[in-house]
């Protein structure tokens, strides 16, 4: 799995969305686009990759396309339209783009990586996931104060556990 933090500037997302999934067909990956103020840390979007696979390889997705279902595990949630807030829309925002291959293949996505830096909406980059959005991560995974004070798990553990949660709740 690869990741782009940078700031995207969108004109028009389904444009956008189309062009990522080309650029996913043409190099063999799937590539999600993701509003970095929704994502803890990479461990929360690898996390989210390996339950979205295994849901998939057990025939229990709920998505037919595997960046949905990744999007689906990243947001803990089995709403598609719930999970898309988690998505990027029109306009300049912070994100994180994953790429990844099914099968593993490293080179088709340092290639699939290399035309997504290409795309002109994604031309700058910035370091999206060092500042976390505490209290933004908090409302959307429904964390709450209790919750962090019972225990010395980051918040990028108790996200994470949302995403095995969702396992969980099916």
């Amino acid at each position: 799995m690869e990741l782009l933090e940078c700031t995207l500037a969108v004109d028009d997302l389904d444009s956008f969305v189309t062009d990522l999934g080309e650029l996913g067909d043409r190099y063999g990956t799937t590539i999600q686009a993701f509003d970095a103020r929704y994502v803890a840390d990479r461990r929360h979007l690898e996390r989210a990759v390996a339950f979205a696979d295994r849901a998939i390889e057990r025939g229990e997705n709920v998505a037919r396309d595997r960046a949905v279902e990744i999007l689906l595990y990243a947001a803990g949630r089995r709403q598609i339209d719930r999970a898309l807030e988690m998505g990027v829309d029109d306009g300049k925002q912070d994100a994180v783009v994953l790429v990844d291959a099914e099968n593993g293949d490293r080179d088709a996505e340092q290639d699939a990586l290399e035309a997504v830096k290409e795309l002109e909406a994604a031309r700058e980059r910035t370091p999206t996931l060092e500042g976390v959005d505490e209290d933004r991560l908090c409302a959307f995974f429904e964390i709450t104060d209790a919750e962090r004070e019972a225990t010395d798990a980051t918040l990028g553990d108790l996200v994470g556990e949302r995403v095995a949660l969702l396992e969980v709740e099916k």
